[in-house]
């Protein structure tokens, strides 16, 4: 996952060198001026939405008493306001100095300083992205531009998710008709996202060094510490009553629907047709697009179907995906490729496969998926990912996916070490097996797994099997791993020599990581403490570990980890907000999937 973790040698074996020696590669001047100007087109756009926010704040009678420009050398002191807002933050000397060289801070009441604060963030994101495009032509070896381009894309998602956000904040001007994009849920998971995104484009420049690293470290200055201002003073201003997981209003929802006696996996305004998708058979599913390897379907490859589904689309578009081995080079479904559906002919046949690696092919670890989703609205059903780079290579993603309300349902995902990424948003996986060794589901997603078998594998002499690695970075973040109903198992190669490679459920990649298991069926492969420090006593106090009700040999707690962040949960109220119901159910994203699921802790 990522350059930052490769330091780290506790499950991995022997980290990769610093810097190995790579050829330049020659770089064409036509893609990244295409790519610039599309980012100019929207920086551009950035800058209409940042005026009419602006915009709002002068109706609201506020006054602009500086430009954005004003710089250091003018001295001006924060209001109680701005004192009282940045006091809740975990960077205050940022927040009371970016908010002072904002248009209408000094006049503006507390609750208007969250939406300036959204502004002035987005602002510093777009700026960041455009200055970043201005270096795409600098020749940088593989792995200097693979961290790189990680960046453009992880920065141009931020500019989304930001957007989005600062328009369900902004007040409606005088006689507007402002119609809100998102809910309180929505907002942190996408400020969440925007923290995340950052994260993993500095990882990526971490075990490297240079001229396009330093140049990059400039622009993306502040930009972490910006976000977590922001979520700071919104979930403060919204109420959170869990370490970073807000419930308000979703608990009263369930309920509602519980009363009304409706199957709480499909609610009354849902569509019929929608509703069954999932457990359709295939045969009776039209598909908008089939791809079929020997020319009888609508094309023949994956990318093409990708290519050709619509941009921004809020209707469903179903890709069948016909029996046969695909593999297409680092297969995308990008984010503006709203509600696709990639549906296989069953996990044995339909298969995804890729071999990129860190090691192999000398690029970062979110480069070597096999296939990425980011795409809002994406699902899976009926279909293998893997990535067949071996454990020799490192990290080799068979499956990202960074896509909000993403659901991969009756799906293989089989690799080695860091097989999938569960980058960001909300996701759910349900009936998936998913196989790997080192950290082999690791990201900072909103994620539940529901009804899933985690297998473990034989990883390299040496190494230590981890399931999970865990990298929510701040404590607002509504983040983290559920693992619900699941069995965690060892395959045959493990469990034939499972007493030389110990298994644990998780380490902790980032100092607020969180990761619960409950109600699952554990192998005697688990190791008895059940938990790996990640370097000595890091993030030992500040992590959320938690285990409720499992069984099995490898169940038992008796001799678990002491850590302060570690917890047997007895509470059933503690462990049901990491249920489906409360940990991402939010605004009802997941009955209109169609997808059966378990909302609280049984039946």
């Amino acid at each position: 996952m990522g350059y930052g973790k490769l330091g780290s040698t506790e499950a991995g074996g022997s980290a990769l060198p610093n810097g190995p020696g790579q050829q330049d590669e020659a770089t064409s001047t036509s893609k990244p001026q295409r790519r610039r100007k599309l980012i100019l087109l929207s920086v551009l756009a950035l800058a209409l939405i940042v005026i009419s926010a602006v915009s709002a704040v002068v109706f609201l009678g506020l006054r602009t008493e500086t430009s954005l420009g004003s710089g250091p050398g003018v001295h001006k002191k924060p209001t109680q306001s701005i004192s009282r807002t940045c006091s809740k933050t975990r960077f205050p000397t940022l927040c009371v100095n970016s908010l002072l060289d904002f248009p209408g801070s000094l006049s503006a009441s507390d609750s208007d300083l969250v939406h300036i604060s959204f502004n002035m963030t987005l602002q510093h994101f777009g700026k960041a992205l455009y200055t970043s495009s201005e270096i795409s032509n600098l020749q940088m070896d593989t792995r200097v531009r693979s961290a790189y381009e990680d960046c453009l894309e992880l920065l141009e998602e931020s500019v989304d998710a930001l957007s989005r956000s600062l328009i369900s904040v902004s007040p409606s001007s005088p006689g507007g008709n402002k119609q809100p994009v998102g809910s309180t849920q929505d907002v942190i998971t996408w400020l969440s996202a925007a923290m995340t995104n950052h994260d993993t484009c500095t990882d990526g420049f971490s075990e490297v060094s240079g001229y396009v690293k330093d140049q990059m470290a400039q622009r993306l200055k502040d930009l972490s510490e910006l976000v977590s201002n922001c979520l700071a003073i919104y979930s403060a201003s919204g109420g959170d009553d869990f370490s970073g997981v807000p419930i308000q209003n979703r608990r009263r929802l369930l309920e509602e629907d519980e009363i009304s006696g409706e199957n709480i996996g499909f609610p009354k305004w849902m569509g019929k047709k929608e509703r069954m998708l999932l457990d359709m058979p295939v045969s009776s599913i039209q598909a908008d697009i089939i791809v079929s390897q020997d020319g009888n379907g609508t094309v023949k490859t994956i990318a093409e179907a990708i290519k050709k589904a619509p941009e921004y689309s809020k209707r469903r578009t179903i890709i069948y995906v016909k029996a046969g081995r695909y593999q297409e080079d680092n297969l995308k479904v990008g984010r503006k490729k709203w509600n696709l559906m990639f549906i296989g002919d069953g996990k044995a046949r339909t298969v995804i496969t890729g071999t990129k690696s860190v090691l192999h092919d000398k690029v970062t670890t979110f480069h070597t998926a096999s296939f990425a989703a980011t795409g809002s609205g994406f699902i899976a059903r009926d279909m293998t990912f893997e990535n067949k780079a071996g454990p020799e290579n490192h990290q080799a993603v068979a499956l990202r996916v960074g896509a909000d309300h993403a659901v991969v349902y009756r799906c293989n995902v089989i690799g080695f070490q860091d097989t999938l990424y569960v980058h960001s948003n909300r996701q759910f996986f349900r009936e998936c097996d998913v196989y790997g060794t080192v950290d082999f589901i690791f990201g900072n997603a909103a994620v539940v797994f529901q009804n899933c078998s985690l297998y473990s594998r034989k990883p390299m002499a040496q190494q230590k099997n981890t399931i999970t690695a865990q990298n929510r970075k701040d404590p607002n973040q509504n983040t983290g791993i559920s693992i619900h109903a699941c069995r965690i198992l060892a395959t045959g190669d493990l469990e034939a020599s499972k007493g030389s490679f110990p298994t644990y459920l998780g380490r902790p990649w980032k100092l607020y990581s969180r990761t619960v298991y409950m109600l699952s069926y554990m192998g005697d492969h688990i190791h008895p403490r059940g938990w790996l420090e990640w370097n000595s006593t890091f993030a030992l106090d500040t992590l959320y570990y938690g285990e409720y009700m499992n069984y099995g040999p490898g169940g038992a707690v008796g001799q678990r980890v002491k850590w302060p962040g570690y917890r047997v949960i007895t509470s059933p109220v503690e462990a049901s907000k990491f249920t489906v119901g409360q940990f991402i159910y939010g605004s009802s994203w997941l009955p209109s999937t169609g997808v059966a699921f378990l909302a609280g802790l049984s039946v």
